[in-house]
């Protein structure tokens, strides 16, 4: 949902991998100051190493203070190889990943963009008490911003980030093969942050869809994108998680789901994809967060590529609206409510999800909800969370109908809410 519509926690977040630079200054700066790289930096620490040496003698051998003959030394059996904890991950999994990076490779793709901002600057000379009758003349400056993509038709369909994209006066798409492109955005989605780019290209290599719903947390996972400016580069790690709410990550007004990796992901690798062992795009390269290593976040491809089918077909993505705004329940925000009585609010449970604002005119409104209900269930599903109301809401379509069980006043009540289309945030 859109921030205007849920209330949430604020967060810290970088969501644009695709930094934005000005042509007037180009800073080389450090992966580890304000690029805000996130590669691992472990040190051993106090790591003990147990180390075993065998000494042979040449045809004797001591035990205590006697002296043994050769014919008096027991036979060992040979001794067995060692176990080594990564055999498994270097005997085959790491062909496994360089097999798919090569299947997938020639589909990722660099996008570069260039955008004009006007700005006004003031010289040193400007007097600011003559601002309400003097503006400073206005300037423009170009901006770059590189980003990654990956093409999901042979007719040059791409698929990438909209904060890539964003504002763009051009786009270029450049090949693994080092064919260059202009290309064209057929629709962009900030909601869910994807957006397609369509290049006059044909018979091109193309990726995988895997199903990303079926991702567990501790299967591997690899990169591919173009960070800092950095083509085709590779890195691999794991699902950390998946399901990461929007308020988890810190993006309240985003509707996804975020799968979370410790792949590293920097910027430039927005818009890349994210692979499983197979080679398969099980998630859209996305955001970091700001100051932390480790966590690299991705939207999973069965909604990137929902959305994208949309923006082929018409140029926008609808999504379902109820128009309400919620806070979960908790002992804790129980006596909260009950102590600052906002909105002359109080609850007798912890349980739930509180409304605190109801848009007129919205489906929500047009339904019965009101100020002070709490939800308890939808369709029969309990709801223990806003994020549990959110995901059940994005998992519908425009039109559909769902059963909102909730307690008024302590009372059980059973309304039918039709959802309608989100409004548009321009």
């Amino acid at each position: 949902m859109s921030r205007k519509h849920h209330q949430v926690e604020e967060g810290s977040f970088d969501a644009h991998q695709a930094d934005w630079v000005s042509r007037e200054s180009h800073p080389v700066t450090s992966p580890s100051t304000d690029l805000k790289t996130h590669g691992t930096d472990k040190g051993w620490g106090n790591t003990a190493v147990y180390i075993l040496l065998l000494v042979a003698g040449a045809g004797v051998a001591f035990a205590g203070d006697r002296l043994l003959n050769p014919s008096e030394i027991p036979v060992q059996p040979p001794l067995a190889p060692a176990f080594h904890p990564l055999q498994g991950w270097i005997d085959s999994d790491s062909n496994a990943i360089a097999v798919a990076v090569e299947k997938v490779g020639p589909a990722v793709v660099r996008i570069d963009a260039t955008r004009t901002v006007a700005s006004r600057e003031r010289d040193f000379t400007f007097n600011p008490l003559f601002d309400e009758f003097f503006q400073p003349p206005e300037r423009s400056r170009i901006e770059q911003g590189v980003g990654s993509g990956f093409i999901m038709e042979s007719q040059g369909i791409i698929l990438t980030n909209a904060h890539v994209i964003a504002g763009a006066d051009r786009v270029s798409v450049t090949l693994k093969d080092g064919r260059e492109f202009a290309g064209e955005v057929l629709g962009e989605d900030p909601l869910t942050d994807v957006a397609v780019v369509k290049i006059p290209a044909a018979n091109l290599p193309t990726v995988t869809l895997g199903d990303s719903m079926s991702v567990k947390p501790g299967e591997w996972a690899i990169a591919i994108g173009n960070p800092l400016g950095l083509d085709n580069t590779v890195t691999a790690g794991i699902i950390s998680a998946t399901g990461r709410s929007s308020s988890d990550v810190g993006v309240p007004d985003k509707r996804v789901g975020f799968l979370q990796t410790d792949a590293a992901i920097n910027p430039g690798n927005s818009g890349g994809p994210l692979l499983n062992q197979s080679g398969e795009v099980i998630g859209m390269n996305t955001a970091i967060i700001g100051g932390a290593q480790g966590l690299g976040f991705a939207i999973p491809i069965h909604t990137a590529s929902a959305i994208a089918k949309q923006l082929i077909a018409t140029g926008k993505a609808e999504h379902p609206y109820l128009g309400i705004r919620m806070v979960t329940l908790s002992p804790a925000m129980r006596a909260k409510i009950n102590r600052d009585r906002p909105q002359g609010l109080t609850v007798s449970t912890d349980k739930g999800v509180l409304i605190v604002g109801v848009t007129p005119n919205a489906p929500a409104a047009k339904a019965g909800l009101q100020v002070g209900d709490i939800i308890q269930a939808i369709d029969e599903q309990p709801m223990t969370s806003f994020d549990g109301v959110q995901r059940a809401i994005e998992a519908q379509s425009v039109g559909s109908q769902l059963r909102f069980e909730i307690l008024r006043q302590n009372r059980t009540l059973s309304l039918v809410v039709e959802l309608g289309s989100l409004p548009s945030q321009n």
